[in-house]
């Protein structure tokens, strides 16, 4: 069996989850996916290689290795909706971003398949971040999780017109320190990149369930726009961007983590 996600520790308090890059779909459950599903859309592409700087700035990494159509670890394990009144894929998604099915009309998953694969694939991946962060927090006093996605810059189910190229979410200012936020915001205020803060994503379960600024665990995440280090119709990734790109996220990273320095000096 793959196993369900790769780890790495690190030297600062700072962890990186990536919920959507992975890749991987068991054969039981890929033959009774549409073509579709198993081409696989809506995965963060490449976002793993994309962050492979952020081991240099001491930072642990927790990444995904089944697809989220096998089940979505940033979508709760009761299926609530994110946003509520806008078109959303649920924790075992039957459609892709564009609304078209993933799954043949006699195997779409039941209730039964669904926690199933909550057991097998999205649990371990929540003890593993909780765990994770109970672990920096003990050594460090506090702790910083920052969850790692990207998205294609138009998806007209999802949002009208054109995303921002960072979008940058922490649960309308509730899943980590505002000093935090406004730190990490304005460098990407100051980047080439377009952005926003708690626009069209505020961020997902990740950061909703496990940013706790009261008990010291503070939470970001950050939407990339893919077309700033990819190719979204080719899906070939670009060194050049990627790095150009790469140089802004440490520089964020870095604000979150000073930022963090200052408030528990």
């Amino acid at each position: 069996m793959t196993e369900v996600f790769a780890s790495s520790a690190g030297s600062a308090p700072l962890l990186i989850s990536i919920p959507h890059d992975g890749r991987y779909i068991p054969p039981e459950i890929s033959q009774g996916m549409t073509r579709i599903g198993r081409a696989i859309p809506d995965t963060d592409w490449d976002v793993n290689r994309l962050y492979a700087f952020a081991r240099e700035l001491g930072a642990g990494v927790l990444s995904a290795n089944y697809s989220r159509y096998v089940v979505d670890l940033n979508r709760s394990a009761s299926d609530e909706a994110l946003y509520p009144g806008q078109f959303s894929t649920s924790v075992c998604p039957a459609a892709s971003f564009s609304g078209e099915a993933l799954y043949l009309a006699d195997k779409i998953p039941d209730e039964r398949e669904k926690l199933r694969r909550i057991h097998a694939y999205w649990r371990p991946y929540h003890e593993k971040i909780a765990a994770t962060l109970a672990e920096i927090k003990a050594r460090f006093g506090y702790v910083l999780l920052w969850d790692a996605h990207s998205i294609p810059g138009e998806v007209p189910l999802l949002f009208s017109g054109r995303l921002p190229d960072l979008n940058i979410g922490t649960n309308g200012g509730r899943s980590c320190a505002r000093e935090m936020e406004v730190a990490v915001a304005a460098v990407a205020e100051e980047s080439s990149y377009s952005s926003v803060l708690n626009g069209r994503f505020k961020g997902g379960y990740i950061t909703r369930q496990y940013g706790d600024p009261a008990n010291d665990v503070h939470a970001i995440q950050l939407e990339l726009v893919q077309s700033c280090y990819m190719d979204e119709k080719s899906l070939r990734y670009d060194a050049v961007t990627a790095a150009k790109l790469g140089e802004t996220i440490r520089h964020m990273l870095r604000a979150f983590m000073t930022s963090a320095e200052k408030i528990y000096a």
